[in-house]
C-alpha cells in the first residue's frame, strides 16, 4: 500500500510539474519531474529487490535449515 501512495502521488507531482512548465515554461519545472522520475524508479528497483530478497532468499534458508 505505501508503494501505491508513492507512486500515485509522484504521478500527481509530474503532471503538475508538466502543467507548470506548459503555464510558465520554465525549465526547472522540468528539472523537477525527472528527478521525480528518476527517484521513483529507483525507490522501485530498491523494494523489488528486497522483495525477491524475502521471497526467494528466506525461502531457500529454510529450505536449507
Amino acid at each position: 500500500m505505501l508503494i501505491r501512495l508513492a507512486v500515485l502521488f509522484s504521478a500527481l507531482l509530474i503532471v503538475a510539474s508538466f502543467g507548470a512548465y506548459i503555464f510558465t515554461r520554465d525549465q526547472r519545472y522540468l528539472r523537477f519531474a525527472w528527478q521525480v522520475v528518476r527517484f521513483i524508479v529507483f525507490a522501485l528497483l530498491v523494494f523489488g529487490a528486497l522483495y525477491l530478497l524475502e521471497r526467494f532468499g528466506l525461502v531457500a534458508w529454510r529450505v536449507l535449515l
